[in-house]
């Protein structure tokens, strides 16, 4: 089978997987907490894109992994993290819900950059490329795609609510 189609398999088996993993526990257990403090286990999992910093790594992928793809991967995933951390420790602050937004947007565009970037050297055409970081685009990226639709939906969600006349104090 070719490794284009091979590729396009682990990455569809990993949406479907964690969208079903998402779906029956993820969200379930979710949806009972309130306000922004549902984002904690979001954040603290998007803590370790620092992961991404793989592409970077000699040893871990081939280097002929372009420049064009790895530099931009690994360093978006890393601010990603950073933000996820700095969203974690303001998230009962004012400035919490920007900061999840921020970190929210940026991460889900990052991941999107990645896909766009490597369609752009044909990546799956060349899946030896990644080497070991394979498993992370196979596994790890499809978890962080349907956290960050979870997130928005949280964030929206607890927009709405606060927002909403019910919820407004009166005097």
């Amino acid at each position: 089978m070719p490794s284009t189609v091979l590729f396009a398999i682990s990455v569809a088996f990993g949406l479907a997987v964690w969208g079903a993993v998402a779906s029956h526990y993820i969200w379930p257990a979710l949806r009972e907490r309130s306000g922004l403090e549902t984002l904690k286990p979001i954040l603290l999992l998007h803590g370790f894109r620092f992961l991404g910093l793989a592409f970077a790594m000699p040893g871990v992928v081939s280097p002929e992994l372009p420049a064009t793809f790895a530099q931009p991967v690994a360093y978006g995933d890393f601010i990603t993290a950073v933000l996820a951390l700095l969203a974690l420790a303001t998230l009962r602050s004012r400035t919490g819900p920007a900061v999840s937004w921020v970190f929210n947007a940026f991460g889900t565009a990052d991941l999107l950059l990645a896909f766009y970037l490597g369609s752009r050297i044909s990546l799956p055409d060349n899946p030896g490329l990644l080497g070991a970081a394979y498993f992370i685009l196979a596994a790890y990226v499809p978890l962080l795609l349907i956290t960050h639709g979870l997130a928005f939906r949280v964030l929206l969600r607890t927009k709405s609510v606060a927002g909403s006349p019910s919820r407004v104090r009166t005097a």
